[in-house]
């Protein structure tokens, strides 16, 4: 039996898309990269404290590498490896995270990159490190009991002190570093960013648009048309190869909060999620509010949306946005309750320059938008666009 598991681990290895929502309970006999470490770390539960979560669980290889798992918030955000627990933040997914740059301020004094919703972390391996550590995550209680579970692994064993040293294991600090650099590494491979989906195609000359789609290319990437690509856009001209539709800045888009994800998961109905200004880093009152511009790369099949998972539908957001340039009693009520959309979650510091850019939009083309957005998603999850 323990044969066979070694095999079908090494088939999930090599085949990561393999067996849908399947956590892996053993590590391949051999490893021979530090990314291959990364990948078995990446899947491995036996990290959580009850040995039932891995990074895989809330950014799942099957589902855009984002959280598909029905909970008592529905998808809105995700659930811990003791079973109760329920986070605050929808899980962003982490495909494409690899090309968000260090946290940072650029030249306008605008904060950019990082990872997590509010850049905490200044790059990947520091992201890999929070989720063992997080109570209401994996839940481990310190670096040392991660280490502890890495030891308990003579392939991991041999692995680390192949790759890091053979006293990695003599400072735990270190060897958890060492943990959560080498599943950077694995998220730096092609299998979380292969750039290969319709608009990739078109680009490539391998697939024709519909003129929905045209239509919607053409509005996304024109500021006379919409305000999309003001923040989702990042190279300088549209239409451009490895575009990953977000430029990482950070801005407060008047997103109301989570109600009903409140009301399951403890947080009392009163707390403000002050975005940015939850990064130890910042201490401007003015970045209160403020989430980081995300991919639309997999967005079609990664919601619900925003930064609490509280629109449930694609179309929904984009008719989020359109109600500060429209005029209309129709797009002043979110279709997803029948009512008014809800004030912000923090009035204040809401991105109004560019929000207001671009037309109130038809329904022909709020429509068009969805479905070029659609075309952002990767080859292997265009079959859950159908479902």
């Amino acid at each position: 039996m323990q044969r066979i598991q070694q095999l079908l681990i090494s088939a999930l290895l090599v085949f990561p898309t393999a067996g849908v929502g399947a956590e892996v309970p053993s590590v391949p006999s051999t490893i021979d990269s530090v990314e291959t470490l990364g990948r078995a770390l990446y899947f491995d539960a036996n990290l959580s404290r009850n040995r039932t979560q891995s990074c895989a669980t809330c950014h799942s290889p099957e589902h855009g590498f984002a959280d598909p798992r029905e909970n008592a918030s529905g998808k809105a955000v995700s659930l811990g490896d003791d079973g109760r627990s329920l986070g605050d933040r929808n899980a962003p997914t982490a495909s494409y995270a690899v090309f968000s740059p260090r946290f940072h301020r650029n030249d306008d004094g605008q904060y950019v990159g990082g990872q997590f919703l509010d850049g905490r972390e200044p790059d990947l391996a520091g992201q890999a490190g929070g989720p063992p550590l997080n109570p209401i995550e994996m839940g481990m209680p310190n670096k040392a009991s991660v280490v502890m579970r890495l030891r308990e692994n003579p392939v991991y064993v041999a692995a680390f002190e192949r790759f890091y040293g053979e006293a990695i294991f003599d400072q735990p600090d270190l060897a958890y570093r060492a943990m959560a650099e080498s599943i950077a590494a694995f998220e730096k491979t092609d299998f979380f960013a292969p750039f290969d989906s319709k608009y990739d195609r078109h680009l490539r000359g391998e697939y024709e648009l519909t003129t929905l789609e045209d239509l919607g290319m053409t509005l996304f990437f024109s500021q006379q048309f919409s305000n999309c690509n003001v923040c989702h856009q990042l190279k300088p001209s549209p239409a451009r190869a490895g575009e990953t539709f977000s430029n990482y800045e950070y801005h407060n888009i008047g997103t109301p909060a989570h109600t009903a994800a409140r009301a399951v998961n403890g947080v009392p109905p009163g707390h403000i999620d002050r975005g940015l200004l939850e990064n130890p880093a910042v201490d401007d009152p003015a970045q209160a509010g403020k989430f980081k511009v995300p991919t639309l790369r997999n967005v079609a099949v990664t919601g619900p949306y925003m930064h609490n998972g509280v629109f449930k539908d694609l179309r929904t957001v984009v008719l989020f946005y359109n109600k500060y340039n429209s005029k209309s009693s129709k797009r002043q009520i979110n279709p997803e309750t029948g009512q008014r959309w809800r004030v912000p979650e923090v009035p204040d510091n809401l991105s109004l320059k560019e929000l207001e850019i671009g037309p109130a939009l038809k329904d022909n083309r709020v429509d068009a938008l969805v479905a070029f957005m659609k075309l952002l998603t990767d080859r292997r999850y265009e079959h859950l666009l159908e479902e």
